[in-house]
Order: C-alpha cells, then structure tokens, then sequence
C-alpha cells in the first residue's frame, strides 16, 4: 500500500485528487493540507510514503514546504504538483529535492503512474515541462549543463533507465546486476554530471536526448 499525502490549496483539486486516487488499492490517502505549513505537519504526523506538493500556496509555498520536509530524518518522497505557467519555480522544487514533477492536468493514469516510480524510489518528469525545466536550468547555471561523454557505456545504459523511472533493483534485474554494482553506477553517474539526486540526472538525460519511458 503506498500512502499519500495531499498538500494544494484548492478544494477543488483535492477532490479531483481523491476522486483520481481511491478507485486503486494500492493507493491510500494518509491526509491532506491546504497550504505548505500545514502539509509538514501533515506529512511529519501520518509520515506517507508520496506527497502530491502544490508549487504555489500560501503561508508556505511548495519549494520551501519541500526544502524543509526532505531535511528531516527518513522524509517521504514529494512529487510537485504544478502547472504549465510555474516553469519560473521549477527548478527551485529539483533543487528543493522533489522527485519530479506532475502537471495538474495531466491523464489520470500518468498521475497514478507518477506516484508509484516515486514511491519505488523512481523520479518522474513530466514529458510536457522538459524542455521549460531545461530552460530554468540553462538560465541559472554558472556553466554548461555537463556532458554525458564522461559517461561509459554501461553507465549510459544506467541512467537511460534512470530516466525511466526505474529505481536500483529494477535497473539490477533489466542489467543483470548486483543491487551494490547499479548503485556504484548511479554514484559515478551523479559525480560525472554535478547532480545531487536522480531529478537532475534525468534533466540531464533530456538534455541529451535520453527520454524517459512511460511503461509503468
């Protein structure tokens, strides 16, 4: 059973949220807040395996209800909730530390999907604000967004599935290797790129033309 918290302000997307979420029984609904200090709180006391985190709230915004909640011990992971308009915070969520990111209105079944390679330990990256992700990012750094020459071939194929959504055991079993060995891969990959966490291996992935697959 994967646990789930809502955090948006709106009612109305909540409701469209559970409505979404409740036909599947996999999928529980731990608790709900409508702004970002109370999504902490809500996510600190029924301690969910997701959080759908809305950008945009008051009291708290998304980015720093994010920073905060994934600087305690064994946090939850967060999947920001945001629409096409928020490309400008984008990059703030990544370097928050969420997961990735879901469109408002997305497809029912891409939300789903969204949740359970997050909830795995996947990333998920909506197709639709790649290429605005990759402006943000182009914009903020200090120097180009690094190659994946350095890469070797093995682990080009590690970060491809990386982009997938698969998670260290999934990319074990679809290499034929040891859990240890995909997570010596996923460390080089992390040092050679200058990233921190897989959301930003997979905005390098985009870069690179590497696309993540939807199979979930």
């Amino acid at each position: 059973m994967i646990r789930v918290v809502l955090v948006d302000d709106q009612e109305l997307v909540r409701a469209g949220l559970r409505l979404i979420l409740s036909p599947h029984d996999d999928l529980a609904i731990a608790g709900e807040a409508s702004d970002g200090r109370a999504g902490l709180a809500a996510a600190r006391a029924h301690r969910p395996d997701v959080v759908l985190m809305d950008i945009r709230m008051p009291v708290l915004d998304g980015v720093e209800a994010t920073r905060q909640l994934l600087a305690d011990p064994e946090p939850p992971r967060v999947l920001a909730l945001t629409t096409f308009e928020d490309d400008e915070v984008l990059w703030g969520a990544i370097e928050a530390g969420a997961a990735g990111f879901v469109l408002k209105d997305a497809p029912a079944a891409d939300l789903v999907g969204a949740i359970r390679v997050t909830a795995r330990g996947g990333s998920w990256l909506d197709p639709r604000v790649a290429g605005r992700v990759l402006d943000a990012v182009r914009r903020r750094a200090t120097r180009p967004l690094a190659s994946l020459d350095a890469l070797t071939e093995r682990e080009r194929d590690v970060l491809g599935l990386i982009a997938s959504g698969a998670n260290n055991a999934e990319i074990a079993g679809a290499l034929h290797l040891s859990e240890r060995t995909v997570k010596g891969h996923v460390s080089a990959i992390f040092l050679k790129l200058g990233v921190r966490d897989r959301a930003a291996a997979i905005i390098h992935a985009y870069d690179a033309g590497v696309t993540p697959r939807r199979d979930t």
